[in-house]
């Protein structure tokens, strides 16, 4: 078992910009997890997929919404809004958008390991 240990992300071990966002990434207890920006205006097929470069998120998302609304839209058609408060998963196959002029800011313990990696 590993020791204790503990990180901030305000310090964070690597940080990942892309358009309208980034998401700064802590290496910890052999995991990782990102908190994400995404700024008003913010897509992942517009600011995301050219890094990527895949035609859809491929990160699977366990999350915690601090803040912001965000839209998403699966690959097979589903639909939903996240908000402050939510706890969500998001499998791999998915567009997401923010929805208003507030930032949304994610913690996601699953899918910061490659996000936004080229």
């Amino acid at each position: 078992m590993a020791g204790a240990e503990t990180k901030n992300v305000g310090s964070p071990d690597e940080t990942r910009k892309f358009g309208h966002g980034k998401i700064d990434v802590v290496n910890i207890g052999g995991g990782v997890v990102g908190r994400a920006e995404f700024q008003p205006g913010w897509k992942w097929s517009n600011d995301v997929k050219p890094v990527a470069g895949t035609d859809s998120c491929q990160a699977p998302h366990f999350y915690y919404q601090v803040a912001g609304r965000m839209h998403v839209v699966m690959d097979d058609g589903r639909e939903f809004e996240s908000a402050p408060g939510d706890v969500g998963v998001i499998p791999p196959g998915h567009d997401a958008w923010v929805v208003g002029n507030d930032a949304v800011v994610m913690i996601d313990w699953s899918g910061a390991t490659n996000y936004a990696k080229g």
